[in-house]
């Protein structure tokens, strides 16, 4: 059965916050407050926290700054996953992968499915690896963080979470670099 593993030790990891919004300053952000407050509650370390506008290159920018930074290991990103034109936040993510993790955004919606039916299909929730970092792109409303967090992000980061979890790979993330300057 998946669970904690108590014999192992917890790992902080380095988590950056950031929100993609046209509209949104820190003191309305809730999405992006309430991502700070379970990471920070599970024990992990608040890298970074930013707010963009829904500009392609703006976004990218941001990530490009973290996933070059030995002071973040994952980004996880709220807002800008809609199908309106002005939500860019998939194609800025996606554009940046180097290996993409498909099951991550269908998760997602499987899990936002039994709580809000079909406007899940809405979603554009992403996630892929670059560089040895992990970034995941999530909807902007406070209940789709929540789900996100709660029912995967919370178990993924954590070193104690069996039978495997992303940070176990870490030391892995890169090895295609390792051969490839041999």
């Amino acid at each position: 059965m998946p669970g904690i593993d108590e014999s192992r030790p917890f790992i902080p990891v380095k988590i950056a916050v950031l929100t993609v919004s046209d509209t949104r300053g820190l003191q309305e952000d809730r999405s992006g407050q309430t991502l700070v407050d379970r990471i920070e509650k599970a024990g992990h370390l608040l890298a970074d926290r930013k707010i963009i506008k829904d500009e392609i290159l703006e976004i990218q920018s941001c990530l490009k700054d973290w996933i070059a930074s030995d002071a973040v290991d994952v980004v996880i990103s709220t807002g800008g996953t809609g199908v309106t034109g002005r939500d860019v936040t998939p194609e800025a993510f996606e554009a940046l992968y180097e290996k993409h993790i498909p099951g991550f955004g269908e998760l997602f919606r499987m899990l936002s499915y039994q709580k809000i039916g079909t406007s899940t299909i809405q979603s554009r929730a992403t996630a892929g690896v670059t560089d040895g970092t992990y970034l995941f792109a999530l909807p902007g409303s406070t209940g789709a963080v929540k789900d996100a967090w709660d029912d995967i992000l919370v178990h993924q980061l954590d070193y104690r979470f069996l039978p495997c979890n992303f940070v176990e790979l870490f030391d892995r993330l890169n090895e295609h670099q390792k051969r490839s300057k041999s």
